[in-house]
């Protein structure tokens, strides 16, 4: 399945709640986005959570042509010090090159966006709010609204789209992939946000509906060890 993204923004803002598979679904798109454009960077701008971050697969993604970019000190996943490279300017200037930046889970995380809100220009970037239903945080309606409001008002711009990545990990089916899909459907449309994306592994992405809403997205688990 060839995914179609130049449709996107060049600057694309990956956001949500800690175990949302924020992360996972960050990893797989720039591994996408890198079939698709020359010269692609992957920021990890996750100060927060010190689990499951993108520059842990920093030799992978940079071995495939990515450029990853996250703490001042380097990508060693055991340095949690909230400092962020200045490297990141690089990209977020440079037009030839396609940005994605991993935040962190919540509206504490989201703070480092403020700093770099001008080049979030109405048109130039997207947002994606990934939801896993799943979350205790974001089983509802109201929580996935208030996740997004807070995030919102800590970065100073708007969220442009929504992502179900609704999930069980390797026990994902189709049934998982739609029971979330109802709620994305929901705050869809009481946001008046698109849904973009419909994440799920690649062997049960073919088992959902042709007419479901937003585009299909596989992905491979890479964040997570064979054993986890």
């Amino acid at each position: 399945m060839t995914l179609d993204l130049m449709n996107d923004k060049r600057i694309r803002v990956i956001i949500g709640h800690y175990g949302s598979g924020k992360t996972e679904f960050a990893v797989n798109y720039a591994l996408a986005l890198k079939k698709q454009y020359d010269q692609v960077a992957l920021c990890d701008l996750d100060i927060v959570n010190p689990y499951f971050r993108s520059r842990e697969k920093a030799d992978m993604l940079e071995s495939s042509g990515i450029h990853v970019i996250s703490g001042a000190l380097g990508h060693s996943a055991n340095l949690d010090l909230p400092m962020v490279s200045a490297d990141i300017l690089g990209p977020l200037q440079n037009e030839k090159t396609q940005v994605i930046l991993d935040v962190g889970g919540d509206a504490v995380g989201a703070r480092v966006l403020a700093r770099f809100r001008a080049y979030f220009k109405p048109g130039d970037y997207d947002m994606f709010c990934v939801v896993n239903a799943n979350r205790e945080q974001t089983q509802t309606v109201e929580g996935v609204l208030r996740h997004i409001e807070q995030i919102e008002a800590t970065a100073g711009v708007p969220v442009t789209g929504l992502i179900n990545n609704t999930h069980l990990l390797k026990d994902t089916t189709a049934e998982t992939v739609l029971e979330g899909q109802k709620l994305v459907v929901e705050v869809s449309r009481a946001s008046g946000l698109p849904i973009k994306y419909i994440s799920a592994l690649e062997t049960v992405i073919p088992q959902l509906p042709e007419n479901i809403e937003g585009i299909p997205f596989p992905i491979r688990m890479i964040m997570r060890e064979d054993w986890m």
